[in-house]
């Protein structure tokens, strides 16, 4: 009897030793652009006359015996495959972990700088600053470094709800994923290294109705969730395309910290009831794709430099589908409407599951065909004016099967 139970004990410690061997850790740095800058979103031509609060670069590093993986999070409209592939190499320069082991998705944030081109004076000329970019690329590639540096033994816990309704709608009238999923890496004395949120809204309180820097409703997010938490929290932004925003509210600064902060004490509350990863295995896999050019005006603007990126009739980007333990996420290279994360989210085994979206790039809104079809349709002319075109999101899917599958 007592080799019995001696057993059961072994097997239970073994099992726990297995689902603990994580090593985390989380760096973050101030990103805030330059006063006079050009500011992403709704018209050109607006530049910044301050700063309400800080952008950021955030990153956790999260790694399992010699397998390491990055998740990052940047504040800012939507960061191009290119500057990505940038930020990549240059980590690869001072860090150990593989570049294309580097997953960087943007928060989406409206009152941040252009960093694609299009918000500029007019769209003959780009309104990056070259400079920036620069000193962007180099301090994301350092905070994955220091993640990689302040690595710790870590346990990781998952939890998940719904969430938004009084302020959140797809204002085409069209499926919604309210999902609010997060997951949280504790260290060995149960202290937050990090808690990533992911959660689909455009930060958009602070559209065109402000010219101050700031990251949105994130801010309270951000700012109220350290405050109980402690450690690092990031915003790991969903599908938001088509369109998904905050409807009939208050455009003023302390409406957004508002909504922001409510969002940080749902985190908070839901999660108390965590629950464990069973596994600490690392699962990656990633696929490039040409997705066809239908939208000339692409074409056109990366043809006289407004946009700095290769648009011809293809253009190549990226699908990643990764897993840590049961969590398992996949990267949404843009806009996608919430019905291509409801869909993504049918493939992916049971488990918790997030969807990145503006996940490795920054390709426009990605939109059902029927939208390219059907003008009639809601925000249809808008939202395909802004759009590579139509065979993006099928294609998406098609790439997400694939990776999914064992």
């Amino acid at each position: 009897m007592k080799k019995i139970v001696f057993g059961f004990i072994m097997q239970l410690f073994i099992q726990e030793t297995i689902a603990q061997n994580l090593t985390v850790g989380a760096s973050s740095a101030i990103i805030n652009p330059q006063i006079g800058a050009y500011i992403a979103g709704d018209k050109q031509d607006r530049k910044f006359t301050g700063i309400h609060d800080n952008l950021y670069a955030k990153a956790v590093v999260i790694s399992h015996n010699n397998s390491h993986l990055a998740i990052v999070t940047i504040d800012c409209i939507g960061l191009l495959y290119t500057d990505v592939l940038k930020i990549r190499k240059k980590t690869s320069e001072i860090c150990k972990i593989p570049a294309d082991r580097i997953v960087i998705s943007s928060t989406h944030t409206h009152a941040g700088p252009d960093v694609v081109g299009i918000w500029g004076k007019d769209y003959s000329a780009s309104g990056v600053d070259d400079s920036y970019m620069q000193f962007l690329i180099g301090t994301t590639a350092g905070q994955i470094k220091k993640a990689f540096e302040n690595q710790k033994r870590a346990k990781a816990y998952t939890a998940e709800t719904t969430y938004g309704e009084p302020w959140v709608q797809n204002i085409c009238n069209e499926e919604l994923d309210r999902s609010l999923n997060i997951i949280q890496f504790r260290n060995s004395k149960n202290k937050n290294i990090a808690t990533l949120t992911n959660f689909a809204c455009h930060p958009t309180f602070m559209d065109a109705v402000a010219s101050e820097v700031s990251a949105d409703y994130i801010h309270g997010y951000y700012e109220e969730l350290k405050k109980t938490t402690g450690g690092e929290v990031l915003f790991l932004q969903g599908a938001i395309g088509g369109w998904v925003q905050p409807e009939n509210e208050p455009k003023t600064f302390e409406n957004a910290y508002k909504r922001g902060k409510e969002l940080a004490e749902k985190v908070n509350e839901v999660v108390k009831t965590a629950i464990p990863l069973k596994s600490s295995e690392l699962i990656f896999r990633s696929k490039k794709i040409k997705i066809p050019v239908e939208n000339e005006a692409w074409q056109q603007l990366a043809a006289i430099g407004t946009i700095k990126r290769n648009f011809t009739e293809t253009v190549e980007t990226e699908i990643s589908y990764f897993r840590i333990g049961e969590a398992q996420f996949v990267t949404h290279p843009g806009e996608t409407a919430p019905f291509y994360s409801l869909e993504s989210k049918k493939m992916m085994k049971n488990g918790p599951k997030f969807i990145l979206g503006l996940g490795n790039d920054a390709l426009g809104y990605i939109l059902k065909p029927a939208y390219f079809e059907n003008p009639s349709l809601l925000h249809a002319e808008y939202l395909t004016r802004m759009s590579v075109g139509k065979q993006t999101g099928p294609m998406i899917l098609e790439t997400v099967k694939e990776l999914v599958q064992d």
